[in-house]
């Protein structure tokens, strides 16, 4: 099986623009850790897109973006030499499902979410009405011309659609969102501040089940009001009464068509555990996995394509793995 390994950053998705240090460095280890697991795999080949400003990764076979050629040209290109496509890619503006989108338009496997789970888990305004209308404790989100409560604390505005940080600013009070809200930026939510520990869970999910593979700490400092994740310590919180894994599988019933590796963002208080967004997509965490349990979770996910149910490695290690980031991360 040649597979077609599209990361959205590295891959040419960029190209005329300058490449972020940061954020390119956090999209590189990310392809490069995929690409790692996936060429273990008995007759799997690796074709991967790069910006040509980046070096080839070695046992790959590249594709790199000709003058002027635009995104959507260059992945067609890559899927329609491809039997499978695991694209990774920010969800913002439509671009990761409609990468989804033109696999399956292609008639390729598709090794991701499909379009419809994208563009829900896109929205978090949407996620948070999904996830809420199963009963799952979500963090409320309101849009302009939503009546915000008076809620005392503080408040997070941001764009419905962006991924990580990016955006992402706090207020004061529920005044000063709703003016944000209402006379701001196109496109924002706003949401009641959540006090507690900020977390992620890696899932691999299937046929609306999920097996929760980490949960992992996020370490985030606010600068001038402005969340940034400094790093990660994958597999550091533990899950020793199962209530995580009960949630990763209630996300997946949730939200149907995630499948395959999914990131499920979320805060940790002592009154429980609330959902900030999903990530339907690789996220940076993936990169700890293999230091951390020992296992190929890209083997896992092709081995989703017959199976029934997500399976694997069921013992979460107590090792954790630290990953430090720039200023803007992928979880």
């Amino acid at each position: 099986m040649k597979i077609f390994a599209f990361e959205y950053v590295t891959g040419g998705g960029m190209a005329g623009e300058p490449l972020p240090p940061a954020l390119t460095g956090e999209a590189d280890m990310m392809v490069r850790a995929l690409i790692t697991d996936l060429l273990e795999i008995t007759g799997v080949r690796v074709l991967c897109s790069r910006d040509p400003r980046l070096p080839a990764i070695p046992g790959t076979e590249p594709i790199v973006p000709g003058d002027g050629e635009s995104v959507a040209s260059l992945f067609a290109r890559g899927v329609s030499q491809a039997d499978a496509v695991w694209p990774t890619a920010p969800e913002t503006g439509g671009v990761l499902a409609d990468l989804a989108e033109t696999v399956l338009g292609h008639a390729k496997i598709l090794l991701g979410c499909s379009p419809a789970a994208v563009r829900v888990a896109a929205s978090k305004r949407a996620t948070a009405a999904v996830l809420a209308g199963s009963g799952i404790p979500v963090v409320p989100t309101f849009g302009p011309g939503d009546a915000l409560p008076p809620l005392s604390g503080r408040w997070v505005i941001k764009p419905d659609d962006g991924a990580g940080s990016d955006g992402v600013r706090r207020v004061q009070d529920w005044r000063e969102a709703a003016e944000a809200l209402n006379h701001g930026e196109p496109g924002t939510v706003a949401q009641p501040w959540v006090a507690g520990a900020a977390g992620s869970l890696s899932l691999l999910c299937s046929k609306e089940d999920a097996l929760l593979l980490a949960a992992n700490r996020q370490i985030v400092r606010m600068e001038d009001e402005r969340p940034r994740l400094q790093g990660l310590d994958v597999n550091a919180i533990p899950d020793t009464d199962g209530a995580l894994a009960a949630l990763g599988r209630r996300v997946a019933r949730a939200i149907p068509g995630l499948w395959g590796y999914v990131g499920v963002d979320v805060v940790l208080a002592d009154t429980g555990v609330t959902v900030l967004e999903v990530n339907p997509r690789l996220t940076t965490s993936y990169c700890g996995l293999r230091p951390v349990m020992g296992i190929n979770v890209a083997r896992m996910e092709l081995d989703l394509l017959a199976a029934a149910a997500p399976g694997g490695p069921s013992d979460r290690r107590t090792a954790t793995h630290h990953l430090a980031l720039g200023a803007m991360a992928h979880d």
